[in-house]
């Protein structure tokens, strides 16, 4: 019997040894740390992997997470520098940096950060005028963000962004925004049309001046040919008178030149030269002056003509 007692007690022995180094064995995510005390002091940071700590006397004080975190906060009332009072809330991005700073910086963190938002926000908003608010999101994240992540160093914190989500103003001045907005629209939907009217009428204008000009140069280009025609009609009739009296003067000089070559005498000749200037008068000229030579010629065949009779 007492055999077995003592077999008993070494098994139950056992199981508490093989249970406290089980439970003295601790592992750390990726991304995580375990800040550890020993006898409430802090002993050291375990970072990813396994870890063994002493029962009983040491202990995990606080788990931090050591990815990127998002704190949404809620709206916050807050008071422009024209005494408009709007709700706004922000988000702020944040990383822990120092695990220990992070546990014994500051009792609660996150309740921390947002009431430093909440005041700081307030502090920018106050020196600014609706208008200023409405259009300087950039400003304010950049103040804020240079504020924040400068407090909470102290708390092993870095702040890597701050984001106004909503700005939210009085019901009354959104209304009143929303007027002015539809009173802009409908001034710049005014000037649109007007500015497509005048447009169109001057591009109506423009295509009527260059309609008339196309038309006068047609008109110019159309009297230019028609003058040209003209001219090279009469050209060409000049040009035809010109060959008949030449053709006419040159018919009794073929004549002469062919009684010439069958040897008539210097008499024969000059009647032909007579005839000839016979053939140029054509019956159109009142006036012909003919040489004295054949002068004599003409006389001489009439007395000839009348002796025959």
């Amino acid at each position: 019997m007492p055999d077995i007692i003592k077999t008993l007690l070494l098994i139950v022995l056992v199981v508490i040894v093989i249970a406290a180094l089980i439970s003295c064995a601790n592992i750390v995510p990726q991304e995580n740390a375990f800040v550890i005390e020993r006898f409430g002091r802090y002993l050291n940071t375990w970072d990813a992997g396994l870890h063994f700590k002493i029962p009983f006397i040491d202990r995990i004080a606080r788990r931090v997470l050591l990815k990127e975190q998002v704190a949404d906060f809620a709206p916050q009332p807050v008071i422009t520098k024209d005494n408009v009072t709007m709700m706004i809330d922000s988000v702020v991005y944040f990383k822990v940096m120092n695990s220990r700073d992070y546990t014994y910086g500051v009792e609660n963190p996150i309740m921390a950060m947002e009431n430093l938002t909440a005041t700081t926000l307030r502090n920018i908003i106050g020196d600014l005028t609706l208008d200023e608010t409405l259009t300087s999101r950039e400003t304010i994240n950049s103040q804020m963000l240079t504020i924040i992540d400068k407090a909470t160093d102290a708390w092993g914190i870095r702040v890597n962004r701050v984001e106004l989500k909503t700005i939210q103003p009085p019901a009354a001045i959104r209304e009143a925004m929303e007027k002015q907005m539809k009173a802009e629209r409908e001034k710049r939907a005014a000037i649109l049309t007007a500015e497509g009217e005048k447009q169109s009428m001057i591009l109506t204008a423009q295509g009527r001046k260059e309609s008339a000009v196309l038309e006068a140069e047609a008109k110019k280009q159309a009297t230019i040919l028609a003058a040209e025609a003209e001219r090279e009609k009469e050209i060409r009739e000049a040009e035809g008178r010109a060959e008949a009296i030449r053709q006419v003067h040159e018919a009794p000089a073929d004549g002469l030149k062919a009684i010439k070559e069958a040897g008539a005498d210097e008499a024969v000749l000059k009647l032909k030269s007579l005839e000839a200037f016979e053939a140029a008068a054509n019956g159109q000229a009142t006036k012909i002056i003919i040489p004295s030579e054949i002068q004599g010629i003409a006389g001489l065949a009439q007395g000839i003509v009348e002796s025959t009779k």
